[in-house]
């Protein structure tokens, strides 16, 4: 059985449909954190390039709408990627081309210096600097350390009474991985731990796109730039053979060596975003098989189908709502002619549902055979240089579980009984994940690991 059966799914408590475009303030308003698909696909009929009414943001809910903004970093800069309409460009966007008043004021926008809000070329270099810290022999023994790590994990997690899969599994080994990845010292991980896992989002109103008005407080940049920047400095004077040295001594595609401050740019956005966006897709993985038994059941049967059930994951729920983007220059984006200076979100949850591409969009299908063609990832210069890693930590992780257990299950005297679930999201515009999320085991009798 390859989709989910339709009975199941009436048994569960359904989230509130709230597919109301001019009074829902999508940004700011609390009504579509359960449940945004509705929204967007009534933004969607209404038009793939939609205006929403409260902020001045095109909604590009389309899937080749959308891959016509990503593919187009000539026309629209990635300046505003994190922010879109907040808290604002600093000065007014006027004339027919705003490329020059971009790049003398992007130092005043938030996170100007993290790699998802530059342009070429600076963009260029700084990614061609990150592909040189990940490369594939890195990743193949990072990958070999995921399963070690895993276990390690779930010799406390599977035999604990009350747990947050959350905060006790998927936070620590996504962590525990990219430290892994960048050679983070074993003795300064249980700091990292510590420090990041105090999960911003848990209280609400301080997360990056938080639904409360401050918005761009207390995010764990500073903690890692504090971190990395001691790294890298020693590592330069001191080159040990290392990871860190690697890092340190990475040049620039021309030859040149990076001033330090780029260096730890690229290495915390890859820590936190990944980190982030990993443990959000973990979570929502967790959350299908096990609400879903007969999904369940097939990944058991054929661990080979847990790659494109990922896949069907990151389609329907995108740990990453959306990218905003801001037009250089007049442009026609699905029919609709928008002047330089217009913010855009490319939301990838609605064009992951558009019925013009995926079949039954709202339909979980763990054997969807174009799921892949999610933007989740990104497309375009942008593309997540993760991705490979989102990937194989979910495949490690799951695989893991299904080894180490015969059932996994909804706690219900956390979410309720299957016709009431109940469960709380990220407050954010930026992300889509579950905050917690508790489940129960049957471990097996014989581990092999």
């Amino acid at each position: 059985m390859s989709r989910m059966d339709g009975a199941s799914a009436a048994a569960r408590r359904e989230p509130a449909v709230v597919n109301d475009v001019t009074s829902t303030d999508f940004f700011l308003g609390r009504e579509l954190l359960e449940n945004p698909y509705p929204y967007f696909d009534a933004l969607r009929a209404k038009c793939p390039v939609t205006k929403e009414d409260h902020h001045g943001v095109y909604m590009v809910t389309g899937y080749d709408e959308a891959l016509e903004v990503l593919n187009d970093p000539e026309k629209f800069s990635s300046c505003t990627s994190v922010t879109g309409p907040f808290p604002g460009f600093p000065v007014p966007l006027e004339g027919d081309d705003v490329s020059a008043l971009i790049e003398e004021h992007r130092d005043a926008l938030p996170f100007s210096d993290q790699l998802p809000t530059l342009d070429p070329p600076v963009h260029t270099q700084h990614r061609g600097l990150l592909m040189r810290l990940i490369t594939p022999k890195r990743l193949k023994e990072n990958e070999e350390a995921m399963w070690a790590i895993a276990d390690r994990l779930l010799d406390e997690y599977l035999v604990a009474d009350s747990v947050d899969f959350i905060r006790d599994f998927a936070g620590p080994f996504t962590l525990y991985t990219i430290a892994d990845l960048l050679g983070v010292p074993p003795d300064d991980q249980e700091d990292f731990l510590y420090t990041l896992q105090r999960d911003p989002h848990r209280s609400e109103g301080n997360a990056i796109g938080s639904t409360k008005g401050d918005a761009m407080q207390e995010n764990p940049i500073e903690f890692l730039y504090e971190k990395f920047s001691a790294y890298i400095e020693d590592r330069r004077r001191e080159p040990r053979g290392d990871v860190l040295s690697s890092m340190a001594e990475a040049p620039f595609a021309d030859g040149s060596q990076p001033p330090v401050r780029d260096v730890v740019a690229v290495a915390a956005n890859l820590f936190s975003a990944g980190q982030e966006t990993t443990v959000r897709l973990l979570s929502s993985a967790l959350r299908v098989i096990a609400e879903q038994p007969e999904v369940q059941r097939l990944l058991r049967e054929d661990h080979s189908r847990i790659g494109n059930f990922l896949e069907e994951v990151l389609r329907t729920e995108s740990p990453v709502k959306g990218d905003f983007r801001l037009s250089k220059v007049p442009v026609t984006v699905g029919g609709v002619d928008l002047p330089a200076g217009t913010t855009l979100m490319v939301v990838n949850g609605g064009a992951n549902r558009d019925p013009r591409k995926f079949e039954d969009p709202s339909t979980f299908d763990p054997q969807r055979s174009n799921a892949r063609q999610h933007i989740s990832f990104g497309r375009g210069i942008h593309t997540c240089p993760g991705a490979p890693l989102a990937r194989a930590e979910s495949r490690v992780a799951i695989e893991r579980l299904l080894d180490r257990t015969s059932d996994i299950r909804i706690d219900e005297r956390v979410h309720g009984p299957a016709e009431a679930r109940v469960y709380k999201y990220v407050p954010t515009f930026v992300l889509r994940g579950l905050t917690e999320l508790h489940l129960e085991f049957d471990p097996v009798e014989s581990e092999a690991k």
